[in-house]
């Protein structure tokens, strides 16, 4: 009796032992991404968010970094989500907009477009995408490499490139919404056919029941103190009234594409991120899997009325209260301790130029098109060539060089001719050729966020600086994002879970230095183009 329990407890010491030298890694890492959340937003509304909401949750026990930056421009979506998920910047991961002009291929291209492949899910073309464009590896990419492809990666989000760039070149699959059939979607370059989990999820036609319920504000509207009235004339119309409560059982059954600018586009992304982890079984076992979620509700709710309307509150209000209820369901689901998040943003926004001039800001609105227009007049006057100027994106001036070339124009005079023209504009500080960045005199922190974004075959000729607060388009209503600005380019950064320490940093931290953080926390690669360091702070080790 003593023989065996000798051997029973040598073989317990021998087992503890050896349990202690496993790599520990959480069940799953779980992104979330809000598009268009400025930092403020986490304090902005803090009194009204609930106490057993998301944002609390995540604020009291995890971990903030609070002054978080991106370090590229322009500060836009696809940039955005590939570069917390790559640690990289445009300047080497390839994506430097959501579209751009590609001079290799002389046409305008769209960062997840991809021609070769087909929609599945539904007989639209919205399916027609892949990460081809990407360059560089991602977090989830590293993690499949690093356990012989046995993680799965999902990646999900209303927005295609939103679901796409994060998950990489090799997800088990990338989801996103067809706002003409009202349902979640894929590529060719994923799988053949929708799972059936996802099948049985598109066959509930949530949309309409979303669309039933109206979007009236979830408190009594006088309660809404940190918006602006409800209904102001720089607002958009998109639901035909100007003001709350909205009537959404008007559409019903078609024009599906407005549920991205109610609170209920974030519901359905929680529900699909709900079903994906049911239906793959992710953080089932002991491989570790990575959910990207990307909330794109906000950005379309932003754009439409600014960061300062009531319904910009009450989508936050709202995001806080589904946020609560998908921890809720990662407790129960993967157990409480045994997954890693982390909330963090694409991109901030600017204040809307009217509502700014009406408290005396100064702020202005800057017409690309127009500008375009005008600059192709004034070198068709000069050099008697029409449409030298392709046109403006992502705040960059892109001109035809091959027309340039053929004419033998001496491309510097052209230079000359634009950029005199444009620094007579209204709202423009600056403008230079790119590719003599390191001449002018710039604040650093400009320098850099120029030159990071800098990917010489897909970004412009001349570079647009704006006078802070003043936007390109949206000339007289709505808003926008994509400068260095810290309203653009300050974004939350906020941990939870597996291994985190509870507490907060002033320390000036990076977007890209997310997945470098992420890479160590699961003792992996980090991503092929990542510049990032990792955040140490955060972590318990």
């Amino acid at each position: 009796m003593r023989k065996l329990m000798y051997i029973f407890l040598i073989s317990f010491i021998a087992f503890t032992a050896s349990s202690q030298n496993i790599i520990q890694r959480p069940k799953i890492v779980v992104g979330i991404v809000v598009d268009q959340m400025r930092w403020d937003y986490l304090y902005r509304y803090y009194n009204r968010y609930l106490e057993d909401g998301g944002f609390k949750r995540l604020l009291n026990q995890g971990f903030s970094c609070e002054n978080t930056l991106i370090p590229y421009t322009p500060t836009i979506t696809a940039c955005g989500h590939t570069s917390i998920y790559t640690g990289s910047i445009p300047a080497i991961d390839g994506i430097t907009g959501n579209e751009w002009w590609d001079y290799s291929l002389s046409q305008l291209v769209y960062c997840t477009g991809d021609d070769n492949t087909k929609t599945i899910g539904s007989n639209t073309d919205a399916g027609q995408m892949s990460p081809q464009n990407l360059l560089v590896t991602t977090i989830g990419d590293e993690l499949k490499l690093a356990t012989n492809f046995r993680s799965k990666v999902i990646g999900i989000a209303l927005k295609d490139r939103a679901a796409i760039l994060p998950a990489g070149h090799s997800a088990n699959g990338a989801y996103w919404y067809d706002d003409k059939t009202g349902d979640w979607i894929t590529s060719s370059y994923y799988m053949n056919d929708l799972p059936k989990w996802l099948k049985d999820l598109n066959a509930k036609k949530m949309v309409d029941q979303y669309f039933s319920q109206d979007w009236n504000t979830l408190y009594p509207l006088n309660t809404y103190v940190q918006s602006a009235p409800d209904e102001e004339p720089y607002e958009y119309s998109p639901f035909g009234s100007k003001s709350f409560p909205y009537n959404l059982k008007q559409f019903v059954g078609k024009n599906y594409g407005l549920l991205p600018v109610t609170p209920y586009g974030t519901s359905f992304t929680f529900e699909m991120a709900k079903a994906a982890i049911n239906g793959e079984q992710l953080g089932a076992d002991s491989i570790t899997d990575i959910l990207t979620i990307s909330l794109s509700t906000p950005d379309y709710v932003g754009h439409s009325f600014g960061p300062n309307s009531v319904e910009a509150e009450d989508d936050f209000l709202r995001l806080d209260k589904d946020l609560g209820d998908f921890l809720k369901f990662l407790d129960k689901q993967i157990g409480k301790g045994d997954y890693l998040v982390f909330l963090s943003a694409d991109h901030g926004v600017a204040h809307v130029p009217a509502f700014l001039k009406e408290h005396k800001i100064p702020a202005g609105s800057v017409g690309g098109e127009k500008i375009t227009d005008e600059i192709n007049k004034l070198l068709k006057d000069k050099f008697n060539i029409s449409k030298l100027a392709i046109g403006i994106m992502n705040y960059q001036v892109y001109l035809n060089r091959v027309a340039i070339n053929a004419a033998h124009l001496n491309k510097d005079t052209v230079y000359k001719y634009v950029i005199d023209y444009l620094l007579q504009q209204p709202g423009i500080s600056r403008a230079f050729p790119l590719e003599a960045l390191n001449g002018i005199t710039l604040n650093n922190k400009i320098r850099t966020a120029m030159e990071n974004g800098y990917y010489p075959p897909r970004s412009g000729d001349i570079q647009l600086i704006l006078q802070p607060q003043w936007i390109e388009g949206f000339e007289t209503k709505g808003t926008t994002h994509g400068v260095w600005n810290p309203y653009d380019a300050h974004i939350p950064l906020v941990w939870y879970g597996w291994n985190i320490h509870t507490g907060k940093t002033n320390r000036e931290v990076y977007m890209t230095d997310i997945a470098a953080t992420i890479a160590a926390m699961l003792h992996i690669q980090m991503p092929s183009g990542s510049v990032g360091h990792v955040i140490e702070e955060a972590t318990n080790k």
